[in-house]
């Protein structure tokens, strides 16, 4: 399935019935008076949050939505039928703007949460709303309102507690692989990652978290280079980014160089990301012989100035892997803790 993360589309709230003007004929009732009914009102169209979706490609071929409009009133005071609300459900983390405006109009961030975002239309009024003791038989209805329009655009920024950053042939989607059931399209060669992927890690019972794979960057991808940066903002609501480092290059590029690329494409993208909490794991440790390994990943550490948590892995043998993981759920546990004093849950 394509993941498609951004898309544009047209909604139209229902239009309100309109008023029915009708008087009674009924035998042996000379003066019966009006008896038209109201129309119903426009059904109104809502955005929900569904936590079973985790892309917007349905809207990439349904872009118009239209709810239903309310029935004319009827006579003998009966009034027409309202129309049906329509849901539009969407995937969690889905944020919606005005396409005319740029207005956010909403952030859906828990599952099953909704917002009305267009209005039915009111009602139109029946001739029978406009008798009165001087006027017996009005002939007055009213139209029914034409129901909200709006042009929207949706954007879809997942929901994950880890995110996941480097260079193509880092070995992200291989990390992701071995901490979680999440299973990527691994291969030796770049950007075999296309689009973000999702994986859980369960570190225990009722302890898990969620990571995200995003693709590549590479050096320029802030002015469109490779994939360019367009898969960043997946990474915008983590509360910490791992910088996964290919020790041992094929093509015996500079790790720290290449390193420093990566911050210096995240600095340019969006000084908020740059100043997240970052650890730095140096991974494909069994491409290095055991006598090389120590004083090969301390150089790495201190060309780089890093002062940071280190985890040194091995994400095709799980070497490391579990205590990294280990530390991840605390440390997201501790945030939580400091962000929700009350709020004690897996925190014992």
């Amino acid at each position: 399935m394509k993941f498609v993360d951004e898309a544009k589309i047209y909604i139209q709230a229902g239009k309100g019935g309109d008023g029915c003007m009708s008087f009674r004929r009924e035998k042996f009732v000379p003066f019966g008076g009006p008896n038209g009914g109201d129309g119903g009102d426009g059904g109104s169209i809502f955005i929900q949050a569904n936590a079973d979706l985790n892309t917007l490609i349905d809207f990439r071929y349904t872009r118009i939505f239209k709810a239903q409009n309310g029935q004319p009133g009827m006579g003998s005071d009966c009034t027409g039928r309202a129309g049906e609300d329509l849901v539009i459900k969407v995937p969690v983390g889905t944020m919606i703007y005005d396409a005319d405006t740029e207005e956010l109009l909403a952030d859906l961030t828990t599952p099953n949460e909704r917002i009305k975002i267009a209005q039915g239309g009111f009602h139109g009024l029946g001739n029978a709303r406009f008798k009165s003791s001087t006027n017996r038989a009005p002939r007055q209805t009213t139209k029914g309102k034409p129901g909200e329009e709006r042009n929207l655009r949706l954007e879809l920024k997942l929901l994950a507690d880890v995110g996941l950053l480097g260079m193509p042939n880092a070995g992200k989607s291989t990390f992701i692989r071995a901490v979680s059931a999440a299973r990527p399209k691994v291969a030796d060669y770049p950007f075999t990652t296309l689009y973000p992927n999702l994986g859980v890690v369960s570190v225990g019972l009722h302890r898990s978290f969620v990571i995200a794979d995003i693709p590549g960057l590479i050096e320029g991808a802030a002015e469109g280079a490779g994939l360019g940066v367009r898969f960043l903002k997946h990474l915008l609501r983590t509360g910490l980014l791992l910088h996964i480092i290919d020790v041992a290059p094929v093509d015996e590029t500079d790790p720290v160089v290449v390193a420093q690329k990566i911050v210096n494409e995240l600095q340019k993208y969006s000084p908020e990301l740059a100043s997240k909490e970052r650890w730095l794991v140096l991974n494909k440790l069994d491409l290095i012989s055991d006598e090389m390994r120590e004083s090969h990943c301390q150089d790495i550490i201190q060309r780089l100035n890093w002062t940071g948590p280190v985890y040194e892995v091995s994400a095709i043998s799980g070497e490391g892997t579990q205590t990294l993981c280990y530390d991840l759920m605390e440390y997201l546990e501790r945030i939580k803790f400091t962000a929700n004093p009350d709020d004690r849950d897996g925190c014992e």
